[in-house]
């Protein structure tokens, strides 16, 4: 099958790419690098340098012709978001309306979009499920969430199927400190580095970490159920920001203590959301304990960041 994914080079995307061509499919990356790394990006993909908001990402589609579309390419910081509204607004809404006008020209089956648990704001409940109301706090939440309506709406008149898959708090290997799961990579650089890690508040803030490699394994699954769906994609956990500091300290066998600061205006007091609806669509629930991602990436970051320190002291 011949699939396109937006933002391939950045940390969702990435992973993607690569469970798609181990499953034997054609992948073709659209992104502009300028969060997304170069690095990231699987050799066996065929790459486009390019913007989503350029015009000229018709002429990407006329070339590879992709069955199937996933759409990771995004702006994911929070705080520039607010700071920024036009830029966020510009990729995140913009932009998913030239991919969606490029999916019906040239004919596209399928749209799996990457969506977020920012569009729900402070939960009235827990865990969150897909019907409870969209009351985002920020603008990244507003601009992850117009766009689901764009979606719906060009699915139903112009036949092109989607699933929508709202994600927890996201983690793993090649993440981007300022995205929503980037508590863990701040934590991590702050840790090696022999930094005191900052927490905002009491610590008792939870929320809901899902490894990377589940996400993407979400979306493999999306490439052929869940058609018309919005899904959220979590572990259906609640998990304490000063747990998740403990986990990591043990891990790391650090003696670093961390520093606390005042809760930050804004901050969501719990965060969790109910994953019924992905093991009944997708087939699918999250494999990793959060335990077991946490040694993956602490494994995987740590022992080489031990390993340059130790030569650079020889």
């Amino acid at each position: 099958m011949k699939i396109l994914v937006t933002g391939g080079a950045g940390f969702i995307g990435s992973h993607v790419v690569d469970k798609l061509l181990a499953k034997g499919n054609e992948v073709a990356v659209v992104d502009n690098l300028y969060t997304g790394k170069l690095d990231n990006i699987n050799p066996r993909a065929k790459f486009y340098k390019m913007d989503i908001l350029s015009g000229a990402v018709s002429d990407v589609f006329d070339d590879f012709r992709p069955q199937i579309v996933i759409h990771s390419a995004a702006q994911i910081d929070i705080a520039q978001s607010l700071k920024d509204p036009f830029f966020d607004a510009a990729i995140n809404i913009n932009g998913t309306i030239r991919i969606l006008e490029a999916c019906r020209q040239s004919g596209v089956q399928k749209i799996i979009y990457s969506s977020s648990a920012a569009v729900y704001g402070d939960p009235k409940y827990l865990p969150v499920d897909e019907q409870h109301p969209a009351h985002p706090l920020s603008y990244y939440g507003i601009s992850k969430y117009a766009p689901e309506h764009y979606i719906r709406v060009c699915g139903k008149r112009y036949g092109i199927l989607y699933t929508i898959l709202r994600y927890a708090n996201v983690y793993g290997v090649r993440q981007d400190p300022k995205g929503e799961g980037g508590v863990i990579s701040i934590f991590l650089n702050k840790m090696m580095n022999g930094e005191q890690p900052t927490i905002f508040g009491d610590g008792a803030q939870t929320r809901d970490f899902v490894y990377i490699e589940d996400v993407a394994r979400a979306n493999i699954a999306a490439v052929t159920s869940g058609n018309n769906k919005t899904i959220n994609i979590s572990t259906n956990r609640p998990t304490s920001v000063a747990t998740l500091f403990e986990l990591m300290k043990r891990r790391m066998k650090s003696g670093l203590v961390p520093v606390y600061g005042d809760e930050r205006e804004g901050d969501i007091k719990h965060s969790c959301l109910d994953n019924k609806k992905a093991k009944k669509y997708l087939n699918w629930e999250p494999r990793y304990e959060l335990s077991e991602g946490l040694a993956e990436i602490i494994d995987y970051y740590y022992t080489d960041f031990c390993v340059r320190t130790s030569e650079i002291a020889i």
